[in-house]
């Protein structure tokens, strides 16, 4: 762990296929976030170079053998250089299988430094999950591949965070079919334990949670649905008696303009696109997905690749400056 106020975050500039490359150039060239931390690129500086050339900034690199070389003083923006991604054999606006496999790569050694102490966080630039799949990294997204590269067996899940609102959901990646089946009393146990746990290290001293019901108006008392009934509310009673300021199931269509009224820290949802719709609504560009329970804190935008847009100049970086200055705090903390 960096001794300095401002702590190291080792930032990828994510998949070269998509807008991270653009993100990351311009993030850096404006120095936006100089303030905060000291940033270590990983990756390959011909991506950096092709983002500089999309986003039409200057960004001088300085690349280094390792953490310890780097003159925090320097202009010049230090880069560990894997030099395993030439993108001109990349094309751009796709999904691509080989890029993937160098993805994961990358993202391996970023989480080697954090394992090594050398670096305090890690962000990156928006990556494809299918990409990454199809390279070999046999998992359905990048939090269940850090976990098992750092051999975690304990909880952890994909968290968003809003400005100061932290959603948590009960299921993730998975088809809603399967989502349904796997809203049990154990999986909302643990996500209502991990939320809490998560905000409090993120300096809430009693995180106020809201839970979303399943069903459309909360089941309307078990006509359009039981789950509310036998499953939620038995929950977070039990959850409230242990501690957990958790309150509801809620109707799904309003319980998230409860919070963002200030009544609530947080909202648990029942499944993924429950949460993220009405996250990404309030404020797209400002929204970050947090890796939470793991031991090494991981940020990125809560936005994709936007494949629609590569090489235009146009990217947005609110939501990955958001996600290096959330870096920096959860590793201060």
């Amino acid at each position: 762990m960096s001794t300095h106020k401002r702590p190291i975050i080792a930032f990828f500039p994510g998949d070269p296929t998509g807008i991270g490359p653009e993100q990351t150039a311009r993030l850096l060239a404006e120095r936006r976030v100089d303030e905060v931390a000291r940033i270590v690129l990983v990756g390959d500086a011909r991506v950096v170079a092709l983002g500089a050339e999309d986003a039409g900034v200057s960004l001088p690199l300085a690349p280094v053998g390792s953490v310890a070389d780097i003159d925090w003083d320097a202009a010049a923006t230090p880069i560990l250089d894997l030099a395993n991604q030439d993108p001109a054999t990349v094309t751009r606006g796709a999904p691509d299988a080989e890029v993937g496999r160098v993805v994961g790569e990358t993202l391996k050694a970023m989480i080697d430094l954090a394992a090594r102490g050398e670096v305090d966080a890690i962000t990156f630039a928006p990556l494809n999950k299918k990409a990454l799949f199809d390279g070999g990294w046999r998992f359905p997204d990048e939090h269940q591949l850090f976990a098992n590269l750092l051999g975690h067996d304990g909880p952890f899940s994909e968290m968003n965070v809003l400005d100061d609102w932290w959603m948590g959901r009960v299921t993730s990646h998975m088809s809603l079919r399967q989502a349904i089946e796997a809203v049990t009393p154990e999986r909302i146990r643990f996500a209502l334990r991990l939320v809490d746990t998560t905000l409090r290290r993120a300096g809430f001293e009693r995180p106020r949670i809201a839970v979303a019901a399943l069903n459309p108006h909360a089941g309307e008392g078990g006509l359009f649905g039981t789950e509310e009934i036998e499953i939620i509310r038995p929950t977070v009673t039990e959850m409230a008696a242990e501690g957990i300021a958790c309150e509801g199931p809620f109707p799904s269509d309003t319980v998230y303009l409860k919070a963002f009224a200030g009544a609530y820290d947080s909202v648990l949802a029942m499944y993924h696109d429950q949460g993220q719709i009405a996250t990404k609504l309030r404020g797209f560009n400002r929204g970050v997905t947090i890796t939470a329970g793991l031991d090494v804190v991981f940020t990125t935008p809560a936005h994709g690749t936007a494949y629609d847009i590569v090489g235009r100049g146009i990217a947005d970086i609110g939501a990955v400056e958001r996600a290096v200055q959330l870096a920096a705090r959860l590793s201060a903390r």
